[in-house]
């Protein structure tokens, strides 16, 4: 298994977290120098920092974290939310409610039903889609993915569309990524699920999903596709979580050395309860402190990247960890197919357990009172701001000039269209005192201008 070989050593990890568990805490600060300094992290570095038990130096990597996120992203949030189009799959994943073993009424959404449910997500103020599909070659195949993308991008309502559409399906070939870039998708998402490949196979048993190789160069096959934008992300609970780590670092810097880009994204998911499983099955549930670790190291492993974290942690959680790191939130998700539009009869089968239940109104109050700007803006991705042009905006530190305005002009438009008097009230103020923190004066006129339009009608304005 060359692929195997090249990404994910297990021996080599198996080495870093052996050695690691006999670091001193003079070990430990002189890493957290290494990221006061930013200078960039080694596995061993990263191996170091996961035994970071002391409360003074676990309180000094939330503090370096948070640092870096405010660097490079500010207090923008980018919100999303997820759609399922599918619950039809041929695999019989141990952790997932849609797996085959599971004996409910499969369904999956005509496009007329992914039209209704689009209208719906943007009459909560969306405009960025994470499409979501089971794995089934017969009923969910690559020719109904690209017709709900066409479903879902020539959908208006009377306040506009959905402008980007990024996509989680399985692993597939580089002709049907390339009809996926055609089709103008945004992120493609993949989960490995476990970097730890005996784990993987357990975890899989008889699918189509168990090619460990396979999975793991779905990635490869997107970049010769063209698809410069690809988000990660592990299942943390089913294999040491700190192997998951270095492997996902493992994987990010194949990728680096090879296309000169990594992930564009990270999402940290813990395993939840789902249909037809038991979290008492599963010996490596991640508990909360250790989790926050995980997420404010990986912001100092990989500064540029962003981190998603969905709506299976609850609203604590997802609040402190946009302190540590977390740049994407979604907002108002449900996981069952055509769970936004309430059936006359039958029962949503959801995906897993979801565990913050605020609208987006109250997630909005939530954030702006928290001094974040909450973003719905997808520029980049329309600008051909992807792949290496966007990772090298970010590390130019110029990202602020395009992405703080956009956000708050995103946000005006959200106001206007989408936001209860309470909201419209406390977030006019805030977008004017956020204005005044934009130190150019030409841009600072441009989002003045911006406002001004929108409220005169105009919508999807941006840099």
């Amino acid at each position: 298994m060359e692929a195997f070989i090249v990404f994910i050593n297990h021996e080599l990890i198996e080495t870093f977290l052996k050695e690691a568990k006999s670091s001193t805490t003079d070990d430990i600060e002189s890493v957290l120098q290494k990221a006061q300094n930013r200078e960039k992290l080694t596995y061993k570095d990263i191996a170091i920092l996961l035994e970071i038990e002391n409360k003074e130096q676990t309180d000094k990597l939330y503090n370096i974290a948070g640092q870096i996120k405010d660097e490079i992203y500010g207090n923008r949030v980018v919100l999303f939310a997820p759609l399922y189009i599918s619950n039809y799959c041929v695999n019989d994943c141990a952790y997932c409610g849609f797996s085959r073993s599971n004996k409910f009424s499969r369904k999956k959404l005509t496009m007329d039903e992914i039209r209704e449910e689009v209208k719906i997500l943007e009459k909560m103020g969306h405009k960025r889609l994470a499409l979501e599909a089971g794995e089934d070659p017969v009923n969910c195949d690559i020719d109904y993915i690209l017709d709900a993308l066409d479903a879902i991008y020539s959908t208006y309502n009377e306040n506009g569309n959905i402008r980007r559409v990024n996509v989680n399906i399985a692993a597939t070939t580089v002709e049907n990524y390339k009809l996926l870039k055609e089709k103008g998708i945004g992120t493609y998402i993949l989960f490995q699920e476990t970097y730890h490949s005996p784990t993987f196979k357990k975890m899989h048993g008889k699918s189509i999903k168990n090619d460990y190789e396979y999975h793991l160069t779905a990635f490869d096959r997107a970049m010769e596709a063209g698809v410069d934008d690809v988000g990660a992300g592990v299942l943390f609970g089913l294999a040491d979580p700190k192997f998951e780590v270095l492997g996902l670092m493992m994987h990010n810097e194949h990728l680096e050395e090879k296309y000169g880009v990594g992930f564009h994204t990270i999402s940290f998911p813990r395993l939840k309860k789902a249909e037809g499983m038991n979290l008492e099955d599963f010996p490596n549930i991640v508990d909360d402190e250790l989790f926050k670790k995980i997420v404010a190291i990986t912001r100092l492993a990989v500064p540029y990247t962003g981190i998603i974290m969905s709506t299976r942690e609850d609203s604590s959680m997802r609040d402190e960890l946009l302190k540590y790191g977390v740049s994407q939130l979604s907002v108002g998700s449900l996981t069952g197919v055509g769970g936004y539009k309430a059936y006359e009869d039958g029962e949503v089968i959801d995906q897993f357990e979801v565990g913050d239940h605020r609208d987006a109104n109250e997630m909005l109050k939530g954030l702006i009172s928290s001094g974040y700007i909450p973003s719905y803006c997808t520029a980049c991705y329309r600008k051909g701001r992807t792949g290496d042009r966007f990772m090298s905006l970010a590390k130019s530190h110029q990202i602020h000039n395009v992405c703080t305005p956009n956000a708050l002009t995103t946000l005006m438009e959200y106001l206007i269209d989408y936001g209860d008097e309470e909201l419209k009230n406390i977030g006019e103020k805030f977008i004017q005192t956020q204005i005044e923190n934009i130190a150019r004066e030409d841009i600072k006129n441009i989002v003045s201008n911006n406002l001004v339009e929108l409220k005169k009608g105009k919508r999807d304005l941006y840099l």
